[in-house]
């Protein structure tokens, strides 16, 4: 069984910054495309940021220039720095790893981020 487990969440300062980690249990992650996600209060989950495995990565708009996601293949590990953080990018972040051809797509618990203005 795949562990994804989140952490680097908490209380920031809007301006201020935050740097998510996500450690995946077994080896697959180096074989594994990853993805950041969010959901905020009443809303739908949103994708943020996903990274391949060969480190090519995009962001949603409302991050661009704030997030940076990065992967770490020998730790098992992805991480999404935040910098510059608004009230609005209050969320549940979530980590997630699949493989393109759908043979797997796990989840982490989340991971709680709160902006204060």
């Amino acid at each position: 069984q795949v562990q994804l487990v989140e952490s680097g969440g908490g209380l920031v300062q809007a301006g201020g910054s935050l740097r998510l980690s996500c450690a995946a249990s077994r080896t697959i992650f180096s074989i594994s495309a990853m993805r950041w996600y969010r959901q905020a209060p009443g809303k739908q989950r949103e994708l943020v940021a996903p990274i391949t495995t060969g480190g090519s990565r995009n962001y949603v708009d409302s991050v661009k220039g704030r997030f940076t996601i990065s992967r770490d293949n020998a730790k098992n590990t992805v991480y999404l720095q935040m910098n510059s953080l608004k009230p609005e990018d209050t969320a549940v972040y979530y980590c997630n790893a699949y493989s393109a051809d759908g043979a797997w797509d796990y989840w982490g618990q989340g991971t709680q981020v709160t902006v204060s203005s």
